[in-house]
């Protein structure tokens, strides 16, 4: 799925247009012909979340050890939190946030996958997969680049909590409130899976995709 999404150019124009006919009030896009909407359906079929399970709630409450100790426990990487990235003027582990670059420069350096790679630094790449997922495509700030550290709780548990939990959902609410901001505020870029709304234009107006 991320190697597929990675492709995808995103029209700024097309999403543009359609955030100016998104009523806030009942959730709907306002053509001439009607209304239309983006469902939990659309989700499912354009991205393979699923959309029944348990609720994503945010879990921000920090553990003991802070952040970079589930880092530390779950990827092995002791994240520095006074050096700076190189380039960036931040440390990776910032203000609740961590690198989602510095994770997988490190965890490409230190896990080479293959036949005989054990299943445990598998599962430490899988898990840094699932970060960039979640930071980059389905949950991003507008820089792409940092996760909110609310979210390690839920990608650094259970393997069958995560997968059993509502993830298109939660895409779906964050859609809409992003819609909704822009609306009332007039903002000019949405952060979110506008990529999922691309494609659902795509699919409902053919005459917009390539």
């Amino acid at each position: 799925m991320l190697r597929h999404f990675m492709r995808l150019d995103i029209d700024n124009d097309l999403l543009t247009a359609m955030a100016e006919r998104w009523r806030p009030e009942v959730h709907t896009f306002h053509f001439p012909e009607g209304e239309m909407t983006i469902t939990l359906r659309d989700v499912a079929l354009l991205t393979g979340l699923p959309v029944m399970g348990e609720a994503i709630i945010d879990n921000s409450s920090k553990p003991e050890g802070g952040w970079g100790s589930l880092i530390l426990e779950f990827l092995g990487f002791n994240m520095p939190t006074t050096t700076p990235i190189q380039g960036v003027g931040h440390p990776p582990l910032n203000a609740g946030q961590v690198s989602i670059p510095w994770l997988v420069e490190h965890i490409q350096q230190e896990v080479n996958l293959g036949p005989d790679t054990p299943e445990d630094q598998v599962e430490r790449y899988a898990r840094v997969y699932l970060i960039g997922l979640v930071g980059v495509f389905l949950f991003p700030d507008k820089t792409t680049q940092w996760i909110q550290g609310m979210w390690l709780p839920l990608l650094l548990g259970d393997w069958d909590e995560i997968g059993g939990k509502s993830w298109g959902s939660a895409v779906l609410a964050g859609i809409y409130r992003e819609l909704c901001t822009c609306s009332w505020l007039g903002a000019k870029q949405a952060r979110g899976a506008m990529f999922i709304l691309q494609l659902w234009a795509w699919e409902h107006f053919p005459m917009f995709a390539p």
